[in-house]
């Protein structure tokens, strides 16, 4: 039975049975049991599954959200006997070994989507019980863990609003939560999204909440202000309303130390540092900070002024490095750079140490490019780090041929890491901005030593180009330079999972992650751009959805052998995660979601947003259907690069820099072009068709990202896209889940 609690602002489904049972939990069991810890490790002591029973691995329980057409990349923890997650529009809680629904709390009044990445818990302090931390676009909530309604002694009604005194002056601007908050003590700390375009705007400070009140109890400036240590660093001016950096991938905490470290973006505006000469700290840095006062205790920076858009995009990982007979607190953080650092957590120096080496300089007027990059000495880089014609896919005759003539038309260059925007031809950047490491970060296994990184090489594409006013503006960023086929226009790997051993700093295996399916045999090695992360367990696995083949598999850990893999509805462009029941049974699960943002070929037309969960069947169970669940993909026609069908204009395969792409006439045809132009190029803004959901939310996070126009601007945008640029599905009864 369930009944529905209702408050201005959100509604709350429960259900009343589960109320007592998870009510019945004493304060001392409280303890997470999942692979989603304080210290991103994600790693599991659990061994039931291990590489020699994998492969009999099934799916025992499927939990649809009802959700459909929107990606999801949440993390679930279980604690007690719960389940605890995000979902796409709101949280819940679940029992984790059947997925039945115990609660689920749906937010009111929000126009656009969140990352929906994940909750966190906070076991209660004796007088108050246990809550979950959820936040949301711009508002954090804490919700009380039975029964997921809002604590009324939190913030205003069990909300506070993320963007007081901190976006006030910038109403419009997007200020959004990407990732779950940190819990130390009595504390959440959590950090914002802000936007990529434009240099003024909110702040990107983590901030510290009291979990009992809502209270704000620190706050750091991630650009310094007057007076304080390094405020020097944006110039004279640049510091002044600053938008961002923001701290979007989340953060680490050291409950032994009472630090948290905070992985810092990329200052804003992305691509051009012309009004803040320095090295822009604390932007592209991780910084510890005492978790109690928020006082720095050392900073790290990645990339000194940042034009290339190669922040830090995950919380790190804590591990133990033995090296000389000494054992080293260290943590793990990969960049979209794709290097590796490995930094002391007591003081911040690279372990296997650094250096500062020569990079390209930039040719814009007025830019203030930094001479020297840090590299670390190990290990080596992760990603590839740069492309030359030589570079260019041989996958098949057309795909070269199509690929080197886009190279000589679009002057495309790369001279090497670091390579920044030119107002000469199209910097063409490796291994790309959705490439390198990205928000899933890093998985360890203690035994072993090792972490596990899993990369993307997806080159991208921006130049400069004359603005009005005599100076210089970025035009199509992120462009992608793929093939006709949609794939990237270099040679693979095109995804990588890679173990390197924390003691010595050397690889220890690399391994395609993924697989194209358009070319044959020739597909297998190619490995696919990947989003989301991994887990490592006792049983000797490193388990990983993240691909954009529709596919869940385990690794070997000590080798990199790939052990098993299923296909699954849509790509699980998320991280797992693995518990044991209180029945005794070991779990994995994964969730579902969707195409994700990395640029690749869009194959569907809708999906559910569910979670799969798989364990060693009992004698007798049966696995799960998923072909229930199998979302229609996209049937486009074949159509030559440039040409017309009447449903809409060809953009396959274009980078955004390959110049205008012709748009049919209609109402919403100049908003399209104004709102979607200036930064990513209208074909690649086309590039993938999407249901009406998918472009309402695509265009709300282009506009968070700095696109220019207002609710009714984004409202007509979104019409011409869904009329022109919407799905063409197939029958269902044509779809076949692929086979791996």
């Amino acid at each position: 039975m369930k009944t529905k609690i209702r408050n201005t602002g959100w509604v709350v489904a429960v259900s009343l049975c589960a109320l007592a049972a998870v009510a019945a939990v004493t304060p001392r069991q409280r303890t997470p049991t999942s692979t989603l810890d304080a210290g991103h490790t994600r790693y599991s002591g659990l061994s039931e599954i291990n590489r020699g029973n994998v492969q009999n691995l099934k799916p025992v329980w499927v939990y649809d959200t009802g959700v459909k057409g929107r990606t999801w990349q949440g993390n679930p923890i279980v604690v007690d006997g719960v389940m605890y997650l995000s979902i796409p529009g709101g949280a819940s809680a679940i029992d984790p070994e059947t997925g039945k629904e115990l609660w689920k709390f749906v937010p009111k009044g929000i126009s656009r989507p969140g990352r929906d990445r994940g909750v966190a818990y906070w076991p209660g302090d004796g007088a108050l019980t246990p809550r979950i931390i959820y936040a949301t676009v711009d508002r954090l909530y804490a919700l009380d863990a039975v029964t997921g309604v809002p604590v009324g002694g939190f913030g205003k009604d069990g909300l506070v609003n993320l963007r007081d005194d901190v976006a006030d002056k910038y109403p419009n601007a997007l200020y959004t939560i990407s990732s779950p908050a940190a819990i130390y003590k009595n504390l959440a700390i959590i950090s914002p999204s802000t936007q990529e375009f434009g240099s003024k705007g909110p702040s990107g400070d983590p901030r510290a909440f009291d979990v009992r009140t809502g209270k704000l109890v620190w706050r750091f400036h991630t650009v310094p202000q007057p007076g304080e240590p390094q405020d020097g660093s944006w110039g004279p001016e640049g510091w002044k309303e600053r938008a961002g950096p923001s701290a979007w991938g989340g953060a680490t905490v050291d409950a032994a130390t009472g630090l948290v470290f905070i992985p810092i973006g990329n200052p804003d505006d992305s691509y051009n540092g012309v009004d803040r000469p320095g090295k822009n700290y604390y932007a592209n840095s991780i910084v510890a900070l005492d978790a109690a006062t928020g006082t720095l205790k050392w900073f790290y920076q990645f990339t000194h002024h940042d034009i290339n858009d190669v922040d830090a995009p995950a919380a790190p990982s804590l591990i133990d490095i033995r090296r000389n007979g000494q054992l080293i607190p260290a943590l793990v953080e990969v960049p979209k750079s794709g290097l590796a650092f490995v930094l002391d957590r007591r003081t911040g120096k690279p372990v296997f140490g650094d250096e500062e080496r020569p990079v390209p300089q930039s040719d814009v007027p007025g830019e203030h490019s930094s001479p020297t990059q840090p590299f670390p000495m190990k290990p080596l880089p992760l990603a590839k780090t740069s492309v030359t014609k030589a570079d260019i896919t041989t996958m098949s005759p057309e795909a070269h041929a199509f690929c080197l003539a886009q190279w000589d038309k679009l002057q495309l260059h790369n001279d090497g890491p670091y390579t920044p925007v030119s107002i000469k031809g199209t910097t063409l950047f490796a291994p790309g901005t959705s490439g390198g490491g990205n928000w899933g970060g890093v998985s360890t296994d203690p035994r072993l030593g090792y972490f596990f990184a899993n990369i993307s090489n997806v080159p991208t594409t921006s130049r400069m180009v004359p603005d009005a006013a005599g100076g210089y503006k970025l035009e199509g960023a992120y462009g992608r330079f793929n093939d006709p086929k949609g794939w990237p226009c270099i040679n693979p790997p095109w995804g990588e999972l890679i173990a390197v051993n924390a003691n010595t700093g050397d690889i220890a295996w690399r391994t395609p992650l993924g697989t194209s399916d358009d070319y044959g045999a020739a597909s297998k090695n190619a490995g696919t751009a990947n989003i989301g992360g991994s887990i490592a367990t006792a049983g000797g696995l490193v388990f990983i959805g993240a691909t954009v083949d529709s596919r869940f598999r385990a690794f070997d850990s000590r080798t990199g052998k790939e052990v098993w893999t299923v296909s699954v509805p849509a790509p699980a462009v998320s991280t797992p995660t693995t518990y044991r029941g209180k029945s005794g049974r070991q779990y994995v699960v994964i969730p579902d979601g969707g195409p994700g943002t990395i640029g690749m070929p869009g194959r569907f037309s809708s999906f559910h947003a569910i979670l799969l969960a798989y364990a060693l069947p009992k004698p007798g169970e049966a696995a799960v259907d998923l072909t229930q669940f199998a979302p229609t993909p996209m049937q486009l026609p074949p159509r030559p690069p440039g040409g017309q069908t009447p449903s809409g204009p060809s953009t396959a395969a274009l980078p955004a820099s390959a110049g205008p792409t012709t748009l049919p006439d209609g109402a919403g045809k100049d908003d399209v072009l104004s709102m979607c132009g200036q930064c990513h190029g209208v074909s690649t803004a086309v590039a993938v068709r999407r249901s009406s959901e998918g472009w309402h939310d695509l265009i709300q996070d282009m506009r968070s990202r700095g696109a220019q126009g207002d609710n009714a601007k984004a409202a007509r945008v979104q019409d011409y896209l869904s009329r022109y640029f919407g799905m063409m599905p197939v029958p269902i009864d044509s779809v076949a889940v692929p086979k791996p």
